[in-house]
């Protein structure tokens, strides 16, 4: 039987073209995030299923790609339970193995903790344009910082290397999670039901108003609940003045503070913004993690027609591993949907030194062979990038691909001439 030629459904084998933009942008995130104080770090890409299914991940859990146990340890003939066969899996995200190797290392690293982490990670997940089973993440994390200047500084490093990639016109979408729960608190739904309540809120943008009040009542919600809850919706507006409305609105069921921290954050990220973006209060955000526990943010951008990143404060998921709360909070790219939307606008990736190509005829003696390595060293110390390649019987077609792929100068040599 032939093997298969074709990857895994849902992961992708990646050409030169792709691979040479994904490197350069790795660089770029490496360089730019370098400026603002993030050390980069690694994770194993294999988790304790514990940790895993620890009713952090929201609907991530049921997505998980599940490792059976090895050798002996592995009792086929006696399991009664995936318990008895499983102990590990491939890691959906990665803020769940950071937090793990934050409570694992804290003694050695300081205080705040700047944190930069990219790797892949893998969700049986159904595919579609942009999401694969297997995706690059690219989080910051500023771990022990209790002010809402962690979320300043993820925000403006985020729109900064956007910014450097000619991103423009997108929105930094910004919420809080303990002002999800004072809306829906303010109406009179019970806190067991809050989770229904926002699933549902979370279609906002698919379903429309009255679309999420068909769904709440259809659930059995009381109506003045619902119309109080909704009438809110209609008046907050989408800015500071939108955050006022709410901590006013609000008084006596959200602490005041936490709306003015998210004035702050949209004031501060508003007057130092290095890059062309709106940053907007929405009240109907969500996020699916169930770990978020403050400000919570997405970028949108009209061109993908939905999320390419997000983020937020987790201040308990560390306590989960040590039993002492860490303050924490973290931004993540769509790294693979900022790829994919780079390659459709034929993003060229900009050169410093020349691309040089040169060949040299078949069966060129050993002293001529010499002299042009000699020659591409020289040019490459000067930052040239040289390839050398020998001649081909259609050399027509030989060159126009080196200039497909970007060779400026093509240079032949030739036995007879050396």
């Amino acid at each position: 039987m032939a093997l298969k030629k074709k990857p895994v459904t849902g992961m992708k084998d990646i050409l030169p073209a792709e691979m040479a933009i994904r490197d350069y942008v790795i660089r770029l995130i490496k360089e730019t995030y370098g400026t603002f104080g993030f050390s980069s770090i690694e994770t194993p890409c294999v988790e304790h299923i514990e940790n895993l299914s620890s009713k952090q991940g929201g609907e991530n859990e049921k997505l998980i790609f599940k490792i059976l146990k090895r050798g002996e340890k592995l009792k086929l003939d006696t399991a009664e339970t995936e318990a008895d066969l499983v102990d590990g899996g491939l890691r959906y995200d990665l803020t769940l193995p950071l937090s793990r190797y934050y409570s694992n290392h804290a003694n050695e690293l300081p205080s705040p903790f700047k944190a930069l982490q990219m790797g892949n990670v893998w969700r049986a997940d159904r595919p579609q344009r942009g999401r694969y089973r297997q995706f690059m993440q690219c989080d910051i994390d500023i771990l022990g910082e209790p002010t809402n200047l962690a979320e300043i500084e993820l925000i403006l490093a985020t729109t900064t290397l956007l910014g450097k990639l000619d991103f423009k016109n997108f929105t930094i979408r910004i919420n809080d999670r303990r002002i999800l729960k004072a809306m829906a608190a303010y109406s009179g739904f019970a806190p067991e039901s809050y989770d229904t309540v926002f699933i549902i809120l979370d279609k906002m943008d698919k379903i429309g108003l009255e679309g999420v009040r068909e769904e709440l009542e259809k659930e059995g919600f009381d109506k003045a609940c619902v119309d109080k809850y909704l009438a809110m919706f209609e008046e907050i507006t989408n800015d500071v003045q939108g955050v006022r409305y709410v901590k006013e609105k609000l008084e006596g069921v959200l602490e005041p503070e936490y709306a003015d921290g998210l004035e702050l954050i949209m004031n501060s990220v508003d007057a130092v913004k290095a890059a062309d973006f709106k940053i907007a209060f929405d009240p109907t955000l969500v996020r699916g993690m169930s770990y978020y526990t403050g400000p919570i943010f997405e970028i949108s951008m009209d061109e993908f027609g939905g999320s390419v990143g997000g983020g937020g404060r987790y201040d308990e998921m560390i306590g989960k591993f040590t039993g002492n709360n860490t303050c924490a909070c973290g931004f993540s790219i769509g790294f693979e949907r900022i790829i994919m939307l780079l390659m459709e606008r034929g993003f060229q990736i900009p050169q410093i030194g020349t691309k040089k190509a040169l060949l040299i005829e078949k069966n060129m003696p050993a002293e001529g062979m010499m002299k042009v390595l000699k020659q591409a060293e020289e040019d490459r110390k000067n930052g040239s990038v040289v390839t050398i390649a020998v001649m081909k019987k259609n050399k027509k077609f030989q060159k126009e691909q080196l200039k497909e792929e970007g060779y400026e100068e093509i240079v032949e040599f030739f036995a007879d001439r050396m």
